[in-house]
């Protein structure tokens, strides 16, 4: 008979990601996760093999909770353009108090991590692209329903998108004035790049 985990996976998996999204990966020890996760460095290599991981999970996590952010936005919008720009109000605006850090997860594991850790650095870059998939998609329901110009490119909007993102908030991390994000964040929605 064996034993079953004496732990919520799901838990330990969305503190450590928190953990990691403000430490970074190298800057995150066994002994941080033992602390956070409250487990002791074999059991955790025991639930996930090691610390890679982890981290992969964490990964996988954050990007999970962004895709389930923007499906409650689109839901929540009368079009797809408002959902887009009340995701990046969300993301940027309304949780930036209880981010554990001002950048992307993903984005910050690309800045970080090297070829020495390969296989993480790839799975930030493909998690990154299918985030940047799904704002193609959605642009592509904002020409269908013609909110944007049909000579527009859902792909170059994504990646412009994608970059004003990465942008604005290493801004806010800068600048503490929620007004002037959400300025910015309507001036990337109101653009001629957007709009045409």
């Amino acid at each position: 008979m064996s034993k079953s985990a004496k732990f919520d996976r799901a838990d330990v998996v969305e503190k450590a990601t928190k953990l990691y999204w403000e430490k970074g990966f190298h800057g995150t020890s066994m002994r941080n996760l033992q602390d956070v996760v409250d487990m002791r460095p074999g059991s955790i290599y025991a639930a996930f093999g090691n610390k890679e991981n982890l981290f992969k999970e964490a990964l996988q996590h954050y990007a999970k909770v962004s895709f389930f952010r923007l499906s409650a936005c689109k839901k929540a919008s009368s079009s797809p353009l408002e959902a887009l720009r009340t995701f990046v109000k969300s993301i940027l605006i309304d949780t930036a108090e209880s981010a554990p850090s001002g950048m992307c997860m993903l984005v910050k594991s690309v800045a970080e991590l090297t070829v020495e850790n390969a296989e993480l650095l790839s799975e930030s870059k493909r998690l990154l692209s299918l985030i940047e998939s799904e704002f193609a998609a959605i642009f592509k329901e904002a020409i269908e329903q013609g909110e944007i110009s049909a000579s527009k490119d859902p792909k170059h909007l994504a990646q412009y998108l994608q970059i004003q993102i990465m942008g604005v908030r290493t801004y806010a991390g800068a600048h503490d004035d929620a007004l002037a994000i959400e300025a910015l964040i309507d001036d990337i929605f109101d653009s001629s790049v957007v709009r045409g």
